[in-house]
């Protein structure tokens, strides 16, 4: 019974086996990031920056159809333009960054859809807009585990700036000359994973597997090596459960991903280890001595 449901698909079916590889790469890519954004309060950037990744992509789909290089660069190149933009939009003028950078998400969605709908059909927009995590090639792949790869050797390297900017950004500037460094290498790395991202999951979608999953870790882990670890393994147990609904009851892939990881995200805001609802209403009796 467990073999039906959960093993066979993934040895009878490349497509499956294909799937699983792209979202283990993406789970190990962009749940660490996702933990930074969240220890940031950066969340909602990181949604935004998924948007703006749209116009970039759409202009590399309408030189060159579906291919993952054109795609790539323009998403690539479009969500760098944006993050340039709000700061110099926030920088020099009164608007704060958040204004500025819901702002120009909203216009990099509206003209990528437009661009899209130039030359492609409905269908098109859908797979720009939700994902083809069903259909990933072997270039495909190589470039998600590619950027995986290029996303922990930054971390591991620039860990302590990036924990300090996190923690406080003034103290990190008044000593180290790191702060801006760390700031806008932390920003390439959320756009980098977002397009890697969007060939799978569509640019609707690609920033789920980043925030849900370290949400959702935040209940179970106190220190940030435990909340990277835990969202990885949250953000792979969604891939795979979400696999095997589409496989088993013909669900929208990328859609299910995202549902079952907001399953485990509720689950444990109702019965996490800490401050849950559920240790709220009954604490732990603590030793007196």
């Amino acid at each position: 019974m467990i073999y039906d449901l959960i093993i066979e698909p993934f040895i009878e079916f490349s497509f499956m086996r294909r799937s699983l590889m792209g979202c283990f790469s993406i789970a190990l890519g962009a749940s660490p990031v996702g933990v930074f954004l969240m220890l940031r309060r950066m969340s909602l950037t990181g949604d935004a920056i998924a948007h703006a990744i749209l116009p970039g992509a759409a202009i590399g789909y309408l030189i060159s159809g579906l291919s993952l290089t054109a795609m790539t660069f323009g998403g690539l190149i479009a969500g760098m333009v944006v993050v340039l933009l709000t700061g110099l939009v926030t920088r020099n003028t009164i608007l704060r960054e958040d204004t500025s950078l819901a702002s120009f998400y909203l216009i990099s969605l509206a003209l990528g859809v437009l661009i899209v709908t130039l030359r492609g059909t409905n269908v098109n927009l859908m797979h720009i807009l939700f994902g083809t995590i069903l259909a990933l090639d072997d270039s495909t792949l190589f470039l998600l585990s590619s950027i995986s790869t290029i996303t922990l050797i930054v971390l591991a390297l620039f860990y302590r700036p990036l924990i300090l900017e996190c923690l406080d950004s003034a103290f990190l500037k008044s000593v180290s000359p790191m702060s801006g460094v760390a700031h806008y290498l932390f920003l390439s790395l959320t756009v980098l994973n977002l397009v890697g991202g969007f060939h799978a999951m569509g640019t609707l979608l690609s920033v789920g597997m980043m925030i849900i999953p370290a949400a959702a870790a935040r209940f179970w882990s106190r220190n940030v090596q435990g909340l990277i670890l835990t969202s990885i393994l949250f953000s792979f147990l969604g891939g795979i459960m979400g696999l095997i609904l589409s496989y088993h009851f013909a669900f929208p892939t990328g859609p299910s991903i995202i549902l079952v990881i907001g399953l485990i995200y509720i689950s444990s805001i109702l019965f996490g280890r800490y401050e849950s609802l559920f240790v709220q209403l009954f604490p732990r009796t603590h030793l007196e001595g």
